[in-house]
C-alpha cells in the first residue's frame, strides 16, 4: 500500500480525506477553493510552531490577519483560551461559512475543533497537525474539547475535521521530548488491537523524524484509528469499540489531572498508563504476567516514564478517576487487553487493585 496517497475516514453521514507526503501543496489548492468560493478562512496556531515554521501557513495562502497565536501548552486547551479564540472570530464578524484550521499540536486541534462546533452552532475545520501525537491519533475522529480544573476534556464536542493534512517533514523542528511523546500512542495502536504492528515497534531500534520508515508507521496508525472510528464514531457502543483508543488513558487523565496541566506531557502521562493498564489485565486474567515487561521494554525504549516522577496521593489519583468521561452507572470504566493486541472494555474493577496498580508506579 503507498505510504503518499490519502486515507479515507469513513462515517456513517460523510467521508474525508488524511492526506500525506505532498499534503501541503493539498491544504494550499484547498484554501484557493475556499476563497475562491467567497468563503474566508482563519486559524488557530500554537506560537512556537508558527515561529519554527513560519513559511507553511503563508505558502498555503493564510494572511497574518487571519491568524492568531495561542501559547503552547496543556494550559491552553482551558475556558480562557476558548474564549479568546471565539472572540478572535467574533471580532472579525467570521460568518458560518468560515472555516476554521488548526496549525499545531493536539492542544491546538482539540481546542480549534471545539471552537468550530460551538461558533455560530458549527463552522468547518481543518487539521494542520505538527507534533507526531497529533498526526497519528487527535487529529483524527473528531474528538474535540478543553479541560477544566476537575478533570481533562470534560467539556468537548464530536466535530469531525473536513481534511487532515500530515507532513511528517513539520516533525523536524519538534523537540525529542515531544517526539517521544508521540511513541507513546503509537505503541498504543499495538498493543490494543494490531499484535503485528507491536512486534514491529519491537525490531525497530530508534525512531526519529528523518527514519525513512516514519511515514508508514503514521499511516498505519490512521489507518487504524479510522477503522475503529468509522465502526463507533461517537463512543456509544455498549462494550469495546471507540473506547479501546483510550487505552492506558484512565490512569493518564488522573495523572496529567492531579499532578497539574503541563508537568507531564500526555504522551508521558500514557507510558505510565499503559504499563498500568498491562498490569491490570494481567491482575484479571487476561495475559500473561511476562507481557509487562515485554510492553514496559518498548515503552522505555522510547524515552518514555512508566513510572510516576514523584509520588503523586492515590486518593486524589482515585477521585480524578471517578470524574473520567468513559465511566458507567458510576463505576470506573477501563480498558483492559484480552490478549496483547487486542483490547476490551472492562467495568466493575475491585477499587482496591486499582490503588494496589498506583502504588507500583510510585503513588502514595
Amino acid at each position: 500500500m503507498s505510504t503518499t496517497a490519502p486515507l479515507t475516514v469513513e462515517l456513517a453521514e460523510r467521508a474525508y480525506p488524511i492526506h500525506f507526503s505532498d499534503s501541503l501543496s493539498a491544504l494550499k489548492k484547498d484554501v484557493a477553493a475556499l476563497r475562491a468560493a467567497g468563503r474566508s478562512v482563519r486559524v488557530l496556531s500554537d506560537a512556537k510552531v508558527l515561529a519554527a515554521q513560519p513559511d507553511v501557513l503563508a505558502q498555503a495562502g493564510f494572511e497574518d490577519a487571519e491568524i492568531l497565536s495561542l501559547p503552547s501548552g496543556e494550559k491552553t486547551k482551558s475556558v480562557e483560551f476558548l474564549s479568546q479564540a471565539l472572540s478572535f472570530l467574533a471580532v472579525q464578524s467570521a460568518n458560518r461559512d468560515c472555516a476554521l484550521f488548526a496549525f499545531g499540536g493536539g492542544v491546538i486541534g482539540d481546542l480549534s475543533g471545539y471552537v468550530a462546533a460551538s461558533y455560530l452552532r458549527g463552522i468547518d475545520f481543518y487539521q494542520i497537525p505538527t507534533t507526531l501525537l497529533s498526526m497519528v491519533d487527535s487529529s483524527v475522529g473528531g474528538k474535540t474539547g478543553i479541560n477544566l480544573p476537575e478533570g481533562k476534556n470534560l467539556v468537548g464536542a464530536f466535530w469531525q475535521p473536513k481534511a487532515v493534512y500530515i507532513e511528517t517533514r513539520l516533525l523536524e523542528t519538534l523537540p525529542p521530548r515531544e517526539f517521544a511523546a508521540g511513541m507513546a500512542e503509537v505503541i498504543k495502536y499495538g498493543m490494543l488491537y494490531d499484535l503485528d504492528f507491536f512486534k514491529e515497534l519491537e525490531q525497530v531500534d530508534s525512531l526519529t523524524a528523518s527514519s525513512p520508515e516514519l511515514a508508514a508507521i503514521v499511516r498505519r496508525c490512521c489507518a487504524i484509528k479510522a477503522e475503529i472510528v468509522a465502526d463507533d464514531e461517537k463512543e456509544t457502543a455498549g462494550s469495546g469499540g471507540r473506547a479501546r483508543l483510550n487505552l492506558g488513558h484512565t490512569f493518564a487523565h488522573a495523572i496529567e489531572n492531579v499532578a497539574g496541566y503541563g508537568h507531564y506531557l500526555h504522551g508521558e502521562a500514557v507510558g505510565i498508563g499503559l504499563n498500568l493498564a498491562t498490569q491490570l489485565s494481567v491482575e484479571l486474567g487476561q495475559i500473561d504476567a511476562s507481557d509487562i515487561a515485554r510492553a514496559n521494554a518498548l515503552i522505555e525504549r522510547f524515552a518514555l516514564p512508566t513510572q510516576l516522577k514523584a509520588p503523586l496521593p492515590i486518593c486524589d489519583l482515585m477521585a480524578a478517576m471517578q470524574r473520567d468521561k468513559k465511566n458507567r452507572s458510576g463505576r470506573l470504566r477501563f480498558i483492559s487487553m484480552q490478549t496483547l493486541g487486542h483490547a476490551v472494555t472492562t467495568d466493575g474493577v475491585d477499587l482496591a487493585l486499582v490503588e494496589a496498580l498506583w502504588k507500583t508506579v510510585g503513588a502514595k
